[in-house]
């Protein structure tokens, strides 16, 4: 965990950022949830800024919009989103920003919204159709570095048609953002062989992709909704499910309610231990950006599902 005071200075450092969209460089990328900021400085790193509409700390799934946010997107020339996350951001951008968008669900093969509660998606991915809650779709993309860096490359083809001076620049720092993920990757498919357990228990169904890129069983008290009450019998189920495969941990993260993931622990005699979805940074998060938050994950995965 941060400490109090380097927390934050991060969170000050971010938010001004955040709230800042001009500066010395003329293209303006927008961008909606902390990874997509992330992915966006790197591939920018000084030609372009970029500015990020969720504030540090807040869950991005609950944006509204003010008037200078929606004119920051009207004035944008690359506006990186997940269709179906943010409704706010959605109708926005289709009002004033539909020739600049870029919307990862078009780009990136989305797996469909978990079943609520249990973490299971259905058997079809998405392709960016969709509506509903989220879209229908998970939206935490970003914890699966492949599909990340497919992002990176549709961005970086973007950014260079906006500014064509600096297209070889995008490029480059494209290949070496997708040589850091690809090792980011590596470190997980190393990591998580070998392992007792397979099952991962979560209180919020956010890390479908990660299951998913890995060869792991999601295992949720709540469905994507953070917010979410369990019922008694979702909770009974999970309680159970801990017990039948022996899982140690159970993993909250630093948007939901710890007394979620207690429960389930208190009743098994399981720890609770936090894992990060990265949909912003925290104060309670164990890094101080996307790289560092994800290697945190690897160690509390590999020791929650005792790898070798």
């Amino acid at each position: 965990m941060l400490a109090a005071g380097a927390a934050g200075a991060l969170l000050a450092s971010l938010t001004a950022c955040s709230e800042d969209p001009g500066g010395a460089a003329g293209v303006q990328i927008v961008t909606t949830v902390y990874p997509l900021e992330w992915l966006a400085s790197r591939i920018a790193d000084g030609h372009a800024s970029v500015t990020n509409l969720t504030e540090a700390g807040a869950d991005p799934h609950e944006v509204e919009l003010s008037p200078r946010q929606i004119g920051v997107i009207a004035d944008a020339d690359v506006v990186l989103h997940i269709g179906g996350m943010q409704p706010a951001v959605d109708e926005a951008v289709g009002q004033h920003a539909a020739d600049r968008s870029l919307d990862a669900a078009e780009v990136v093969d989305l797996l469909p919204a978990p079943d609520a509660g249990h973490g299971h998606h259905d058997d079809t991915e998405h392709h960016g159709e969709g509506a509903g809650a989220h879209g229908g779709v998970d939206p935490h993309l970003w914890l699966d570095t492949e599909r990340l860096a497919v992002l990176a490359g549709e961005l970086a083809d973007r950014l260079g048609e906006a500014d064509p001076d600096h297209a070889a620049a995008y490029r480059e720092n494209h290949d070496a953002t997708v040589a850091e993920l690809a090792e980011l990757g590596a470190a997980y498919t190393e990591g998580l062989t070998g392992c007792a357990r397979r099952e991962l228990v979560v209180a919020h169904a956010a890390f479908g992709y990660l299951a998913d890129a890995h060869g792991l069983e999601q295992i949720s008290v709540t469905g994507l909704d953070s917010h979410e009450e369990p019922s008694p019998a979702r909770i009974a189920e999970v309680v159970h499910a801990v017990e039948e495969h022996g899982a140690t941990t159970v993993f909250t993260s630093p948007l939901t309610d710890p007394s979620i993931a207690e429960t389930v622990a208190g009743e098994t005699g399981a720890e609770v231990a936090v894992l990060d979805p990265l949909e912003s940074l925290t104060e309670e998060s164990p890094g101080t950006d996307y790289p560092s938050v994800m290697r945190a994950n690897l160690d509390s995965l590999t020791a929650a599902l005792d790898c070798s």
